[in-house]
């Protein structure tokens, strides 16, 4: 080990901090902008379709670049990747700040979103780097409790910070306080240690762009449409996405035939329950993101709250969440396995179904208290689903499929909340053009039900396709890591 190794190796728990620290931004920047998104609009304009774009513009390119970003690690060398993303995150998140206008910010959010997947996907390579053993297995288990508490900050961070309108900042500050944590995140990471693939794979643009292409034309006539008499025009570009997308699948297996770099690993839908999960995650993250954009919209837009009070709201959704999915990951999953990604998303259902009735018994104008006992419902299936969904979806793959297996589903992922914040996002602004916004937002409610039903269905294909999910003594996050040991 050369000197300059050894000395970035003794810095090593240092270094990780700085690389959970740009992961918590990731879910930060989602959330704080998701509760400031009323306020932006009431400065800058614009649309109803905007305000959905203030969050599509950061996740879609977040979502269809991140196996890109994690290629250029492999090429360029993964320290050298994380600190140009983190750069340009920073430098999109000041020109956020200072955009004059709707059609700006959203350019700039685009920028993020792609400064974004050039960061996260370096995380891993750069930990694995950095440690090992037992060390690997802790820095590794750290990233769950650093999310969740990322989780709990960000909209009340958002909240707190657009109501107090420090020196006039406003919305601004939800994406200024991206300044200290990047500059601390460019500070420390000199000390990583320089990171490249053992074999390094070529970038597959073809691939990427057919991606890109694909999901565009899904996503877009979707936004700020009236969801239930969607144009013909708008059935056109959904079809020709589709069209795109599996165009995008036979330009990935010719690849592979070929021996050519692929943008997805193709022998991982040899795996049928692979295919099953990656449907699962993108229903379950339409939910979850898509109800947290609505929840937050009906308080300030339908209810007259203020922001603080929008972004408090959510706390008992996120505080649940990550109290949850530490003890999902630490005792549930290793014990009980798979089964408790169905209880779950019961338990997440129950949380809905309990909003439902708040929201059907509040009065038009008052603030629904009850609201409260239903998110921490709702946050709880969250955070049982996630690790036992993740543990299971990675289990039956093999060693060399895991790192691509995990680009993927966080892709999707991403996409899953897109379409969230697009499709629900629609349905409560079509139910609040022609109706009252207390019956949206039940409709709305109504709708996440029905996704939910389509990822129970998904989630127990992956679990009768799979063998079973083998207790671990370690837990869950250990039982990942021996799939990529």
């Amino acid at each position: 080990m050369s000197e300059r190794v050894a000395a970035a190796y003794r810095w090593r728990w240092v270094a990780l901090a700085a690389l959970l620290l740009a992961e918590a931004m990731n879910l930060l920047d989602s959330t704080i902008v998701q509760v400031a998104t009323p306020a932006i609009r009431a400065d800058l304009g614009g649309s109803a379709a905007d305000m959905q774009w203030f969050s599509t513009a950061y996740t879609l390119p977040f979502a269809l670049l991140l196996i890109t970003g994690g290629r250029l690690g492999d090429i360029a060398g993964r320290r050298r990747v994380f600190r140009i993303g983190v750069t340009g995150f920073l430098s999109a998140s000041v020109a956020c700040a200072l955009a004059p206008s709707v059609g700006m910010l959203i350019g700039f959010r685009v920028v993020q979103g792609a400064a974004a997947a050039a960061v996260i996907p370096q995380t891993i390579g750069l930990i694995r780097a950095m440690f090992d053993g037992k060390e690997m297995s802790k820095a590794l288990g750290s990233i769950g409790p650093v999310m969740g508490l990322a989780a709990v900050c960000g909209p009340v961070l958002g909240g707190v910070l657009t109501h107090a309108d420090l020196f006039g900042s406003s919305w601004q500050a939800a994406f200024l306080v991206n300044v200290p944590l990047c500059a601390a995140v460019l500070a420390v990471a000199p000390i990583l240690i320089e990171d490249h693939a053992p074999a390094r794979p070529s970038l597959d643009p073809i691939g990427t762009a057919l991606a890109m292409l694909g999901t565009a034309l899904i996503v877009y006539p979707l936004i700020g449409a009236d969801t239930a008499h969607l144009s013909m025009g708008a059935w056109g570009a959904i079809g020709l996405g589709l069209a795109v997308v599996a165009g995008f699948g036979l330009h990935q297996r010719r690849s592979a035939g070929l021996g050519r770099s692929s943008l997805v690993e193709t022998s991982l839908f040899a795996h049928r329950a692979f295919p099953a999960a990656l449907v699962t995650s993108t229903l379950f993250f339409a939910v979850t993101t898509g109800l947290m954009f609505v929840v937050v919209l009906h308080l300030q837009l339908g209810l007259g709250t203020d922001v603080r009070t929008a972004g408090l709201t959510m706390v008992p959704w996120s505080v649940c969440l990550a109290v949850s999915s530490w003890v999902a990951g630490a005792y549930l999953v290793p014990r009980h396995g798979r089964r408790v990604m169905l209880v779950g998303l019961a338990t997440l259902a129950l949380g809905v179904l309990a909003a439902v009735a708040v929201y059907h018994a509040a009065g038009p104008t008052g603030y629904p208290t009850p609201l409260l006992g239903a998110l921490g419902v709702a946050g709880l299936g969250v955070g049982m689903f996630t690790p036992a969904f993740f543990t299971t979806a990675l289990e039956p793959l093999k060693p060399q499929e895991v790192g691509s297996a995990a680009g993927l589903l966080n892709a999707v992922q991403q996409l899953g909340a897109t379409l969230g914040v697009a499709v629900l996002g629609s349905v409560y602004f079509d139910g609040s053009r022609s109706g009252s916004p207390g019956g949206a937002v039940q409709v709305t409610f109504w709708v996440a039900g029905g996704l939910l039903v389509a990822s129970f269905l998904s989630t127990v294909l992956m679990t009768t396709v799979s063998p079973r999910l083998q207790d671990h003594p370690s837990g869950g996050k250990e039982a990942l890591l021996d799939l990529d040991s």
